[in-house]
């Protein structure tokens, strides 16, 4: 890839790099649905929000390390934050409790996509009884082979699911945001469903839905 998405300034160099995360498994299709009440013991399921903007979190450059790298740590809900670490054009988000090194052990902090890519600052928390156990956070990844009448990449987009601790924090499911209707209700019901018993490191991320090129993109390593 050698061209940078619009939102992006141009840099003088490009590494390849992989997703850093299990397989992906497909899940045909899931129907959209509130969430809003777990099967088990009927206790309320809902959604919070916080932002990742850079005014919002506290930002930290990444030393002698080149390409103008940054990591940010947000607050979050009931003890956790999150951490986006920028490096060559690309993110990783993941969460820890009050501290940024603890959020960075995460398998989350190792789950990169190929394109560039930017993740956006509203960060849903899916919650029950106040507990959160996952969050949802739409992605933007750039498709070098849809180009606009400029010559950049065109970004595709794309929800991604993470669930929280207790346990690790990893990539859970993905819904393509533009061949799906509801996407955020079924990225909502795929968190509800999965994350919690979700085995980092063992279990394929989901692909609920109809696929699409925002899933074959996060799928290039």
């Amino acid at each position: 890839m050698k061209r940078v998405s619009h939102h992006r300034r141009a840099k003088s160099r490009h590494h390849a790099s992989g997703i850093g995360l299990p397989g992906i498994g497909l899940v045909l299709s899931i129907c959209a649905g509130s969430g809003l009440v777990s099967a088990a013991g009927a206790q309320t399921i809902g959604s919070f929000y916080t932002s990742t903007a850079p005014k919002d979190c506290r930002v930290s450059d990444a030393g002698n390390r080149v390409d103008d790298s940054t990591t940010r740590f947000c607050p979050g809900k009931a003890g956790l934050g999150v951490l986006v670490s920028e490096d060559d054009l690309r993110e990783t988000v993941s969460v820890g409790r009050s501290r940024a090194a603890a959020a960075a052990k995460e398998p989350a902090a190792q789950a990169w996509f190929g394109p560039f890519n930017s993740s956006h600052a509203t960060v849903e928390w899916r919650a029950q009884e106040g507990r959160p156990f996952a969050i949802i956070q739409r992605w933007h990844l750039d498709d070098n082979g849809d180009e606009d009448k400029n010559g950049r990449p065109t970004a595709k987009p794309i929800l991604v699911v993470t669930r929280l601790p207790p346990g690790p924090v990893c990539h859970v499911a993905y819904v393509d945001a533009k061949t799906n209707s509801g996407a955020n209700e079924l990225a909502r019901k795929a968190a509800d469903e999965f994350a919690r018993g979700f085995q980092c490191g063992k279990d394929e991320v989901k692909v609920i839905g109809n696929s699409g090129r925002a899933v074959e993109l996060a799928a290039r390593r």
